[in-house]
């Protein structure tokens, strides 16, 4: 039985990838800080879809998370088919007036983690030439935005990352997908501080259910990139091709300008 491992699992759509991954009979590496929801979803599915569910409570903002992580799975022997690097957050607010430590833990966890883990696993999955990560970032990353810099600054590296190593590891039969939902029903908004004036905009709201959907079905096509949230999120991360990126960023910080 092949192992998904799964990282932010404890809500959003890292729990959504949990619950669909076990209802196709994967077993299952649940990492997230939150000890009690992580079991909780844990005790769930073993008891639904009758697999083996292993639970990682870690903040891998902290440079020792991603090696305990690994350790763990490796003293086990647990070979890692699928790694969904999911785990990040956002922060909303002039980059100025907002605490930088918060702002250098966003970068630590939605990049070094993201990028220490997948350098941790992907070997192993090239010698064994089977197995597939799937990167979730966001339609900010198709263009900068102010108010949220480093989050879309952040969801433009997980992007460029994850298109370099589809291409990289196509001759290892190694899947690599970057997952870019867009306004999504989960915490994000709440846990980044964002002002209901700014959140209230997001009309077209997608669910965490419908991203894993969309993930997994353009991993199975060989996809490098998938937008989820239908043709409106599509055409704004096209727009960056189109509008002149002063002329669009200008534009967005009117938008995002409570």
């Amino acid at each position: 039985m092949s192992t998904a491992l799964i990282t932010g699992a404890s809500g959003g759509i890292g729990k959504a990838f949990g619950e669909e991954l076990a209802a196709r009979g994967m077993d299952l590496v649940l990492v997230a800080r939150s000890e009690a929801k992580l079991h909780q979803l844990a005790s769930e599915l073993q008891v639904k879809h009758n697999i083996k569910v292993d639970v990682i409570v870690k903040d891998l903002t902290e440079t020792s998370g991603i090696n305990d992580v690994f350790n763990y799975t490796e003293e086990r022997g647990i070979k890692i088919d699928l790694l969904v690097n999911n785990a990040g957050f956002g922060d909303y607010g002039e980059f100025a007036q907002r605490d930088v430590n918060r702002q250098t833990q966003m970068v630590q966890l939605n990049i070094l983690a993201l990028v220490a883990l997948t350098h941790k696993y992907l070997p192993f999955m090239q010698k064994y030439r089977s197995g597939s990560i799937i990167n979730v970032a966001s339609i900010a990353a198709f263009q900068p935005i102010p108010y949220i810099s480093v989050y879309a600054a952040t969801k433009a590296f997980v992007l460029s990352f994850s298109q370099a190593l589809w291409a990289e590891n196509r001759r290892y039969g190694v899947r690599v997908l970057c997952s870019c939902p867009g306004p999504t029903d989960t915490n994000f908004f709440t846990e980044a501080e964002f002002p209901e004036t700014i959140a209230a905009k997001n009309t077209q709201i997608t669910t965490p259910e419908v991203v894993v959907q969309d993930a997994l079905r353009a991993l199975e096509k060989g996809d490098s990139v998938v937008v989820s949230g239908g043709l409106t999120n599509n055409a704004i991360a096209n727009l960056s091709r189109i509008v002149p990126r002063q002329t669009l960023v200008s534009f967005l910080e009117k938008q995002f300008k409570t």
